[in-house]
């Protein structure tokens, strides 16, 4: 058993010494990168940039908002790439928070995942998709039975839609497809990242070579909520389209030379994401005014739309699914390995630490996961759940960026392969705006953000249940 200084405390390790198969590192840098863009790009890209410009006014503040959110991932991205290499294990934040704080915020982090953050971000790409194939087949809006049960959105009567159907169908696939092996899933995310990068490719280029644009919608104006409210408010729906980003470093133990991919990945990945966005919303202004871009539900498809007609926008919806199924995967991929490690640590059902003998997953966690996910789809509850837990994941975010410094101090002799460019004000900054974003939030989504903290609560008397079966 290896000694530990007096200043230095072992990582918790989801993946110890403990009989049975465990995680196999198969997965390469292509695949951890396609993980990072594939999870990060799904729908909000073609979504928020209508919401942006109703708050900011200005088409140079909504670029500014872009520059912003984008370097402040690109912040967190680098201070998670320290933890990443050094602690390259199972679960992500939940080895980071346990290994600085101790086992109960790691717990919490665990805790906020599986049951609202990221269960309600697979229900809501799910919902998602079936949404933008109702454009091809209308009939998945189509009510299957009305329960006489007050338990829908906002207490409605519980509503049971075709669509919701094939939203679990495809997660149900997906979880297969990842159940069989994590090389067929990354596979997958390789191959629908690739596809989802060359038709947004095409947007842009449609967009910025061949449409027929003007310039002067750059320095034009909406009138608009305008000021650091305003600033603020289109950061939040920013950082949405950015969000996702650290899902690689939750099948950290499941990457081929996790030292040097996994900082690689969350670099290289983030910042094609950043390029990506600013390259689209060029094309989206160029082609379109802001009041346009303003009145639009679907800002990609109603740009080409302009441009080609009818049947350019289909071509447009077809790069929406293939973007969301590539999010989906990515989630699906990625989030199963959070109640893995907590399993693992015996904060869980124990069931969810088997590795299945042949494929080399965390089959059962990856089943926990997807089965509650779509118990979520069901509920119509994924986008309150989302909005709820946004403010207690940003918490954690800024908990998780904290503990590069704690770690530093607590485990001095820690072999760290990779350590932050820029350090220390790289990790500050991003701490300095997660909490100025966290304050803003608090003011202006006062709701939302104690109703998320109430349900990170419930996790308390969970944590000293399993502590106590534990011991």
């Amino acid at each position: 058993m290896p000694q530990h200084g007096p200043s230095e405390v072992a990582p918790i390790s989801s993946t110890g010494n403990r009989p049975g198969p465990s995680l196999q590192r198969v997965l390469g840098l292509g695949s951890a990168v396609a993980i990072v863009i594939g999870t990060v790009i799904g729908s909000g890209v073609f979504l928020v940039p209508s919401t942006m410009i109703r708050f900011v006014g200005s088409v140079q503040e909504l670029f500014a908002v872009w520059v912003v959110a984008g370097l402040l991932t690109l912040f967190g991205a680098l201070t998670y790439a320290e933890l990443a290499a050094a602690m390259p294990e199972a679960g992500g934040e939940y080895v980071y928070l346990s290994a600085a704080y101790g086992p109960f915020w790691g717990y919490l982090y665990g805790w906020t995942q599986l049951w609202v953050a990221k269960s309600g971000s697979i229900a809501t790409l799910a919902a998602g998709f079936y949404t933008y194939l109702t454009a091809f087949f209308p009939a998945l809006g189509i009510s299957i039975l009305v329960l006489p049960w007050h338990i829908g959105p906002g207490g409605s009567l519980l509503e049971i839609h075709y669509g919701q159907v094939v939203a679990i169908a495809v997660i149900l696939v997906l979880a297969a497809v990842n159940y069989v092996g994590v090389r067929s899933g990354g596979n997958v995310q390789v191959f629908v990242t690739v596809v989802k990068m060359a038709l947004i490719a095409g947007i842009i280029v449609a967009g910025i070579l061949f449409g027929k644009g003007d310039l002067a919608h750059f320095h034009s104006s909406i009138a608009g909520t305008g000021g650091m409210t305003g600033f603020f408010a289109a950061m939040v729906s920013a950082l949405w389209a950015y969000d996702g980003w650290n899902n690689v470093s939750m099948v950290s133990s499941e990457i081929r030379d996790p030292q040097r991919n996994l900082p690689r990945s969350l670099i290289f990945g983030t910042a094609a994401v950043i390029l990506t966005y600013l390259l689209i919303n060029i094309a989206y202004f160029y082609v379109l005014s802001p009041s346009q871009v303003a009145a639009s539900h679907r800002v990609a498809a109603d740009m080409m739309s302009s441009l080609y007609g009818r049947a350019a926008a289909g071509a447009v919806t077809v790069a929406v699914l293939i973007s969301i199924f590539a999010a989906l995967n990515g989630s699906i991929l990625a989030g199963s390995r959070v109640p893995y490690a907590m399993a693992r640590d015996g904060l869980f059902f124990r069931i969810a630490s088997v590795v299945h003998p042949r494929f080399k997953t965390p089959g059962n966690s990856m089943i926990m996961l997807c089965v509650w996910s779509s118990v979520v789809v069901l509920s119509g509850w994924y986008d309150d759940l989302y909005n709820f837990v946004i403010f207690g994941s940003w918490i954690l975010y800024l908990m998780t960026a904290v503990s590069l410094f704690v770690l530093r101090r607590k485990q001095p002799f820690l072999e760290r392969p990779y350590r932050v460019t820029g350090y220390p004000v790289v990790p500050v900054l991003f701490v300095c705006v997660a909490g100025l974003l966290l304050v803003t939030t608090l003011q202006t989504r006062p709701r939302e953000s104690l109703m998320g903290l109430g349900l990170m609560a419930l996790s308390v008397p969970f944590y000293f249940y399993w502590k106590r079966r534990n011991a």
